[in-house]
């Protein structure tokens, strides 16, 4: 009885009496409404730290009409308790997936519903601290549910540490179309080794690599890679051919002018969510953390001859890269190809390619042609799946789905090209 009454006081003490009352009514009144997340918070390390409701979603919602009193918490509230992680979380490149999001053009000729509603790309790139604009954008569009980060990982309100540290926590986001790491590592020796331990068919103290152990180590938020998303970086490779297949690559991106070669805005906007690596050094860093993690199995050597593979492989993809986009980027200049008023420049513009597919979202779609169609998923699929197909050591997706496919879309943008050229100079 005395311990009892001692847990009751000190209840009290760190919540108040409202507080316990309130979180009382809470759960009674969720368990008929909503009981997948009362049942959820109740196994969490929150009940077990007696962390209520109104902790995180305020005293202000009462009833069922005035729900939207509910205080969804965003980051911030998190990092009352958490701080360490959350200031970890703000140096990495999760932190940024919502500012990338909108800095892509064609973001905003998508639906709402597969942005802002989160059942597209912004169900992903949802990650990222919001500004307070950002926020009440969302609000007035009824978007209140996309309001935090760090349940992308730690799903609501078991909010589990373990469930992060699985691999399966990251294959929501990273798969598909443009950046399927999932299949690629669960297909992988790396991805076989971890589901052959979890099935007892290796000794507990096997090497079994999961994406946290190589990218999230130590438990850091702080998620970084030497090449990026979009494969590319600063400075120019010293190899002529390379140098002037990065820039053109770089003209497509619009980070560099197609006619002067100058940087344009985009640039910055790169350098504001820290999408690539502009210098050797912080090259160097990632590549140093990288090699740090594959030599806990491997010896540095074969590490390093691995991952310096890797970087040849890009080089030899974008050989076959630059030479679609400069096919294309002919047919602009020389008029075949009307330039929609939207790019910036008469060349093709693939970060404005992406999300449209056909959707009315600018007066001179016509003009967009299937080679440009082509182009973007060369870049966007079948680079992506040759050179990190590689790095995640999948054979597979770095041949079959990646350096064949891209040999086909270069063959299949020359085809189109010549007959485009033979229709509109017979007028057509």
């Amino acid at each position: 009885m005395m311990k009892m009454l001692v847990i009751g006081i000190a209840l009290l003490m760190i919540f108040g009496v409202g507080s316990v009352i309130a979180s009382t009514t809470c759960i009674e009144c969720h368990t008929k409404i909503s009981p997948g997340q009362v049942n959820d918070w109740k196994v969490s390390k929150h009940a077990e730290n007696d962390i209520t409701c109104s902790v995180c979603h305020g005293e202000e919602h009462q009833t069922a009409e005035d729900y939207k009193k509910a205080v969804l918490p965003d980051e911030s509230v998190c990092a009352d308790c958490h701080q360490e992680q959350f200031d970890s979380f703000s140096a990495g490149k999760h932190n940024f997936g919502w500012t990338v999001l909108n800095a892509i053009p064609a973001t905003h000729f998508a639906p709402d519903e597969l942005i802002e509603g989160g059942r597209g790309c912004g169900g992903c790139h949802n990650m990222g601290i919001k500004t307070e604009e950002q926020k009440q954008d969302q609000l007035a569009k009824g978007y209140r549910y996309q309001n935090n980060s760090c349940d992308e990982c730690h799903t609501r309100h078991a909010f589990s540490v373990t469930e992060a540290r699985d691999p399966h926590a990251c294959q929501q986001c990273h798969m598909g179309y443009d950046h399927p790491q999932w299949e690629m590592w669960s297909s992988s020796k790396h991805g076989e080794r971890y589901f052959a331990k979890l099935a007892g068919n290796l000794p507990e103290g096997a090497a079994a690599p999961t994406c946290q152990h190589c990218h999230l180590q130590d438990g850091t938020h702080e998620n970084r890679t030497a090449w990026g998303f979009l494969g590319v970086r600063l400075p120019l490779p010293e190899d002529p051919q390379a140098a002037a297949d990065r820039v053109t690559i770089l003209k497509a991106l619009g980070v560099l002018n197609p006619e002067t070669g100058e940087p344009t805005a985009i640039l910055d906007a790169v350098k504001a969510v820290d999408m690539a690596r502009l210098d050797e050094a912080s090259w160097q860093k990632e590549r140093d953390k990288m090699l740090k993690v594959c030599s806990e199995c491997h010896s540095a050597a074969y590490a390093k001859e691995q991952l310096d593979m890797g970087d040849s492989i890009l080089t030899k993809a974008d050989r076959l890269m630059a030479e679609a986009i400069e096919t294309v980027a002919g047919l602009y200049k020389d008029g075949i190809i009307k330039k929609p008023e939207s790019y910036p420049f008469n060349y093709p513009f693939i970060l404005a390619l992406m999300h449209t597919n056909g959707t009315n979202w600018d007066e001179n779609l016509d003009s967009l042609s299937y080679i440009d169609q082509v182009l973007l998923q060369m870049y966007f699929k079948h680079r992506m799946r040759a050179y990190q197909g590689f790095f995640h050591v999948n054979p597979d997706y770095a041949y079959w789905y990646g350096w064949n496919m891209m040999t086909q879309d270069l063959g299949e943008i020359k085809h189109l090209a010549k007959s485009m050229r033979a229709d509109h100079a017979a007028g057509n």
